[in-house]
């Protein structure tokens, strides 16, 4: 299966390992079809984590917009470095819309980014997986979870399972018939076995996820067709 991606690792590759070692994870590479996973584009871990802070447990459009007044006001419309942000002050931080705990965060990235505790884009493409999530989620307001997205994503490491996300587990309950999702333990010890491309495997149980949801609306429109 061939790929468009400009990822850093032999697609076909890992295709034909994760279809040796799991043969329901091969069953799903047939049933979803092609790897299409694109990288978000090369980003500094400041800009990301910046972004992933201000749409923590917002709406897309609403975060969106609270961005932008933060670029107009702090960037004059450019994402504002890190410098720009710490001379900011914290309650003009605020009257943009972002709320006590994330004008924190974010001020605690610029510091943190300013001190070399996180990284730059050269560096950070470096270092091996582990010590990019240390470093990175010692800024507050940055867990597990969003480092992986980033290691997944953007840098594009062959090997990330993330498996507190919930997109993951319903989609392994689903492509394995599972009667209820697996807890984080679970599917970390049964991803063992997917190693070195866990990656890969993610995106064929976040599309298992896509899958189900385009049959259920299938059958919903043949039914009130009916």
């Amino acid at each position: 299966m061939a790929t468009e991606t400009a990822l850093p690792y032999d697609v076909r590759k890992a295709l034909r390992h994760l279809r040796r070692v799991d043969p329901k994870m091969g069953q799903l590479i047939s049933r979803i079809g092609s790897f299409r996973m694109q990288l978000s584009g090369h980003k500094s871990p400041f800009e990301s984590l910046l972004r992933a802070i201000f749409y923590q447990q917002l709406h897309g459009k609403a975060a969106a917009t609270i961005l932008a007044r933060f670029k107009d006001r702090f960037g004059a419309g450019n994402l504002p470095s890190p410098e720009q942000v710490l001379a900011a002050d914290p309650r003009a931080l605020r009257s943009v819309g972002l709320s006590g705990q994330k004008v924190a965060a974010i001020r605690d990235l610029a510091a943190k980014t300013l001190d070399g505790t996180v990284p730059s884009l050269a560096e950070v493409e470096k270092l091996p997986d582990d010590e990019i999530i240390k470093r990175l989620t010692a800024v507050r307001g940055v867990g597990v979870w969003s480092v992986e997205m980033l290691l997944l994503s953007q840098l594009g490491r062959p090997d990330v399972l993330a498996i507190s996300d919930f997109g993951l587990q319903k989609g392994f309950q689903i492509a394995y018939r599972k009667r209820r999702m697996p807890k984080p333990k679970e599917l970390h010890a049964y991803g063992e076995r997917w190693r070195p491309y866990r990656s890969v495997a993610s995106w064929y149980l976040w599309r298992a996820v896509d899958a189900a949801r385009q049959d259920k609306s299938k059958k919903s429109k043949v039914k009130k067709a009916r």
